[in-house]
């Protein structure tokens, strides 16, 4: 990526700030030292540059036995995430943030090299996270690694990209009617419309939920969570599963999204939506439980961009 590149991708949110410097610094950097033995000619442009999978790691909070989930806490995360957790009222509301966070440095250490406690995982002021490279790169995968989490009900899902940016969300069906008509009020017209098409009950929540993920999945991934209002964008889904159609808000950025819907376990729903270029690729690895070790993952298509873009 040239610097003109990384402006672009900073200026319509694929990047955040301190990622943004830091590259601009690496390449300057890189350009002082000249090329590398071997390099290519001046003026000779370079081949598009390898992009690692996209890899999703889904984990429930019963995979890690409580007591462990506190000693990884102790080993692996920082003061902040600490204090974090002691203010949880309830212990399952704890455990959630322990299993959750404990993934994410577990999967960054697998990722990039870098040891689980010595990650460093900044906010940007909308308080999306990401992670700040060491001074000499990381040392697994590359220069550039963009992470996105969601966890509920007992649930976590992690989504992980090279040279891309990344938004996921997950939900369980089964929590009632607690706060569901309000979401719906949130949503574009055309959405609420096709939502009360369904008869009340199972479908009509699945349908709620497949949308709210999404826009969560798409707001994370742009950095702006709530501060995005979920009526100014809107999808058209499948019935059955899908993204058929995508009306971005009036400030939506030229680049292209794709998006994937998928239900990791039944009863449970799951959105990614991912910041692409054509170098990006065609598949998503899934991997289910809290990664000891590098098993075999699912492998999962991902679809292209909406017709609608």
């Amino acid at each position: 990526m040239d610097e003109r590149e990384i402006i672009t991708r900073f200026k319509a949110g694929a990047l955040e700030r301190g990622q943004a410097v830091w590259l601009l610094l690496e390449r300057r950097e890189a350009g002082a030292r000249g090329p590398a033995p071997g390099g290519l000619p001046a003026g000779e442009a370079a081949p598009p540059e390898e992009t690692g999978p996209v890899t999703l790691w889904f984990c429930s909070n019963d995979e890690l036995d409580p007591g462990l989930a506190d000693t990884l806490a102790r080993r692996w995360l920082d003061g902040q995430e600490q204090e974090t957790a002691g203010r949880f009222l309830f212990p399952h509301d704890r455990r959630q943030y322990l299993v959750a966070h404990a993934l994410v440095r577990r999967v960054l250490a697998l990722e990039s090299g870098l040891p689980e406690a010595e990650a460093v995982i900044l906010r940007s002021p909308r308080g999306r996270p990401f992670l700040r490279p060491p001074v000499h790169g990381l040392p697994r995968g590359g220069p550039e690694l963009d992470f996105n989490l969601s966890h509920a009900g007992g649930y976590n899902l992690l989504g992980v990209v090279r040279r891309h940016r990344i938004g996921v969300d997950v939900e369980r069906v089964d929590r009632g009617e607690q706060g569901l008509e309000a979401i719906i009020d949130t949503f574009a017209r055309e959405e609420r419309d096709w939502v009360t098409r369904a008869a009340p009950g199972r479908l009509r929540d699945c349908r709620t939920l497949r949308l709210w993920t999404l826009k969560e999945a798409y707001s994370k991934a742009r950095g702006l969570g709530l501060a995005l209002p979920f009526d100014s964008f809107a999808f058209t889904l499948h019935d059955e599963r899908g993204v058929l159609d995508f009306r971005p808000p009036e400030d939506g950025e030229a680049l292209g999204w794709r998006f994937l819907e998928l239900e990791p376990e039944p009863g449970v729903l799951a959105a990614v939506a991912l910041l692409t270029e054509a170098a990006v690729p065609s598949a998503l690895q899934l991997h289910r439980g809290f990664p000891w070790n590098r098993e075999a993952p699912e492998v999962l298509e991902l679809p292209e961009s909406p017709a609608g873009r």
